[in-house]
């Protein structure tokens, strides 16, 4: 008697695979399988139910085994399992989860066509967005990721072949924005207020172009440009507000990164029309800076790491919002405090050293002092030794875990402005892990790969309060096993541990079943269809 195990193919392509309990008869001189009940799909059958059987029948039927031979009876029984494929599947099933309620695959089907996309190129396309956001470092190409690292639902492999044949449909299709279009309304619940920001990326054969990112407020990116590296900056954010505002009316702000310190620099910015928010520089003393910093006022808390409190200056159209992180405060004074222990050490070490030797000791101080990162606490008093400034000191631990942000708009709220400005830096920094500078001519080719990716992990962050580097890092303890015995194969998941299973129950994305493949005489199936 054993368990036997059939599949069937739907008319999408999925398998679909059933076990029954069944026991062999010779029938005319062969062994022919009979079958004596169903049980169902595999993906739905009651393990928990069959273990507990077969511990009956061993504690029914085995109990002439010392103590000791049961466990090894189990051992033994086991070892006729072999382990042939281990792969990373919990990260590439969240994120397919949400492809699929999106509807992505629809919207580059209506943009390019049944014929051209495929049910394969369409696996393909996802599996390069998926490599983007999973593991963007890991040094290999997502054709090699599919094959050697992980578990992408409905695609056992690929090739670069593949790879280049769906980045260029991707392109094809989204020439009119068409994609983006219809993936607007699917991801942004409040449309009357967008953050426009610009990001240069530079690729291996020295070509330059600009990014021009929309995101809502939350930080979900709607919308991506593409422009030459040169660009003008005030034609751009001009053209995109013609673009976006002619299909959805509402306010676009443009963010710009930190560089502005003074009065002149923030009459320059709304040239272009509409409203700004800009970062403003902190350490370089301007009178500007000093004026807001001064001003007393009680913080609003927006977030657990983040709280501000809002500033207006006679004379200045702009709006002042000083955002503190305590967090962050705490690690720039623990920084800075271990930075200090580090200088009076060589202070002391100089001064033991280079004793009799003024000229030596005057070079060692001079090169203290032009440390690029030491350098900005020490000071030389007329006629005196190099010694640690108590003003330079207290000066930066005023600005622990703070910044500055200024706006030209008087209606959006400075909760608005902080979270505004931090989400299109977050995304700078994404840009970085996620467009790493590709060589050639194809750099364009990988815009719309690594927006699909920000928006699939933006949404992710969004709906469970929690990083992607988090999310990423959990689920990527969750993998997929493969063993091979005499019957045949069976493919599960590793248990889900309470961290993975509330991820997946906040994004309300179903987990992958606990057994997600199995059929006699192969070598298992990677990545069953949803």
């Amino acid at each position: 008697m054993f368990l036997r195990f059939t599949s069937r193919t739907n008319a999408d392509g999925a398998v679909v695979r059933y076990v029954a309990l069944a026991h062999n008869r010779r029938v005319d001189g062969q062994i022919k399988p009979d079958v004596l009940m169903s049980l169902g799909r595999v993906d739905q059958v009651d393990v928990a139910g069959l273990q507990r059987l077969a511990a009956s029948i061993s504690k029914h039927f085995g109990g002439d085994e010392p103590t000791g031979a049961a466990p090894a009876g189990a051992a033994a029984r086991a070892g006729s399992l072999e382990v042939v494929d281990v792969r990373t599947i919990g990260a590439t099933w969240l994120l397919d989860g949400l492809w699929h309620r999106l509807d992505v695959g629809a919207a580059v089907r209506a943009a390019t066509g049944a014929r051209r996309f495929t049910a394969n190129l369409e696996r393909v396309l996802f599996a390069l967005v998926a490599h983007r956001a999973v593991a963007p470092m890991s040094g290999l190409s997502a054709a090699e990721w599919v094959r050697e690292e992980t578990a992408v639902p409905g695609l056992s492999t690929m090739d670069d072949e593949h790879a280049r044949r769906a980045m260029d449909l991707l392109v094809d299709a989204d020439t009119q924005a068409r994609v983006q279009e219809s993936l607007f309304l699917a991801v942004a619940d409040r449309l009357d207020l967008l953050f426009f920001d610009t990001i240069q990326v530079e690729c291996g054969d020295g070509e330059r172009i600009v990014i021009g990112l929309a995101v809502t407020k939350e930080g979900i990116p709607v919308r991506y440009w593409c422009w030459p590296g040169g660009a003008g900056d005030d034609s751009v954010p001009a053209e995109v507000r013609d673009d976006l505002l002619d299909r959805h009316p509402g306010r676009v702000v443009t963010v710009v990164e930190r560089g502005f310190s003074g009065a002149d620099d923030l009459a320059g910015l709304p040239r272009a029309g509409g409203h700004y928010i800009a970062g403003m520089r902190m350490c370089d003393g301007n009178r500007l800076v000093e004026a807001v910093l001064s001003r007393p006022g009680r913080y609003r808390y927006v977030r657990d790491n983040l709280r501000v409190r809002e500033v207006r200056l006679d004379g200045q159209d702009a709006r002042f919002v000083v955002c503190h992180n305590p967090d962050q405060a705490q690690r720039d004074r623990r920084q800075r405090d271990e930075a200090i222990v580090h200088i009076q050490a060589e202070l002391t070490r100089i001064a033991e050293q280079c004793a009799g030797d003024e000229a030596a000791r005057v070079r060692a101080e001079c090169a203290l002092r032009d440390h690029p990162t030491l350098g900005r606490w020490l000071i030389r008093p007329p006629g005196g030794r190099l010694k640690v400034d108590p003003a330079k000191v207290k000066a930066e631990a005023r600005l622990d875990g703070k910044y500055l942000i200024a706006t030209s708009d008087p209606h959006i709220s400075a909760e608005d402005v902080a979270l505004g400005y931090k989400n299109l830096l977050d995304a700078r920094d994404l840009k970085t892990r996620l467009l790493p500078g590709p060589a050639g001519g194809r750099i364009r080719a990988h815009v719309p790969i690594w927006w699909l990716a920000l928006l699939l992990t933006r949404v992710a962050e969004h709906s469970s309060g929690q990083t992607w580097r988090t999310i990423n890092r959990q689920l990527g303890r969750v993998a997929q096993v493969t063993l091979a015995g005499p019957a045949g194969t069976v493919t599960q998941t590793t248990p889900l541990g309470p961290e993975q299973a509330a991820i997946y129950q906040a994004l309300s994305v179903q987990p992958p079943a606990r057994v997600t493949a199995s059929a006699p005489g192969r070598r298992g199936a990677r990545g069953r269809s949803r």
